[in-house]
């Protein structure tokens, strides 16, 4: 599988699958997206009680993500969306290393972040499959660890890549790069605000135990998924021109 322009020499080699990467970015998040959806839509129907229960027995009237993906059939239809969807992102992390190694060749803080921003990439999904398939009902330590290393090797992307599209509006400015970057910087902005909202009503809501706070934290739980979803959604603003192909190689190019 590549990446390849419209009109690329690799014509000569025989594609099987030829997708737009607007289509492919799309659909990689509407996985998720439309997964988490139904869970919470799921839990709220059906599962209200249990879903929407505190340790202090307060009234919540909104399930935390932790606890709607975690009961029957709503685990399995995140757990789902989250195996479809993490191998695209692993190829989309690839995509974007490749980008900037070609952006920035000769500049060496430039490529040296984008290895980083490639780690945090692939440690952000890792940390989202861990924290899928060990439910916080089965391995609570687990599952906490999957959802803190989710959080921060988010939040490290994000900083980084926006570090990274601020040297590309800088020197190399396109429109579609300009609006990029700037959709990049608020919904990070956004992100971690919403991270700071979420982390001081869990603990309001730990030492007072008051009525709603904890659907305060859901609240804003949800906001934080939901611009790190809107974040990756930007790639379609970087990779519009390209296609996904998957390619028959030649028999003198096979293994």
């Amino acid at each position: 599988m590549m990446l390849q322009g419209p009109y690329s020499s690799l014509d000569r080699d025989r594609p099987l699958v030829r997708l737009p990467f607007t289509s492919f970015v799309v659909g990689t998040v509407l996985l998720p997206l439309t997964g988490l959806i139904a869970c919470l839509f799921i839990s709220l129907l059906y599962h209200f009680e249990d879903s929407t229960y505190t340790h202090c027995k307060v009234s919540n009237y909104l399930p935390s993500i932790s606890a709607a993906i975690s009961r029957v059939p709503e685990r399995y239809i995140w757990r789902s969306s989250i195996g479809l969807h993490s191998a695209p992102r692993f190829l989309i992390a690839a995509a974007y290393f490749f980008f900037y190694r070609g952006r920035f060749a000769g500049r060496l803080p430039e490529l040296l972040l984008s290895g980083l921003v490639l780690i945090c990439s692939l440690a952000e999904n890792s940390g989202l499959l861990l924290l899928t398939y060990v439910s916080s009902t089965e391995t609570y330590s687990v599952h906490k660890n999957g959802f803190i290393v989710f959080i921060g090797s988010s939040l490290l992307h994000m900083l980084g890549t926006c570090r990274l599209w601020y040297v590309v509006r800088r020197h190399y400015i396109s429109p579609e790069e300009v609006t990029s970057y700037r959709w990049k910087l608020r919904l990070f902005l956004f992100n971690i605000s919403c991270c700071a909202a979420a982390a001081y009503f869990f603990r309001r809501h730990n030492k007072y135990c008051e009525t709603g706070v904890y659907t305060l934290f859901a609240v804003f739980e949800y906001l934080v998924v939901f611009s790190n979803m809107a974040f990756h959604m930007t790639a379609f603003l970087d990779f519009g021109s390209k296609e996904v192909m998957v390619v028959a190689l030649p028999e003198d190019k096979r293994f």
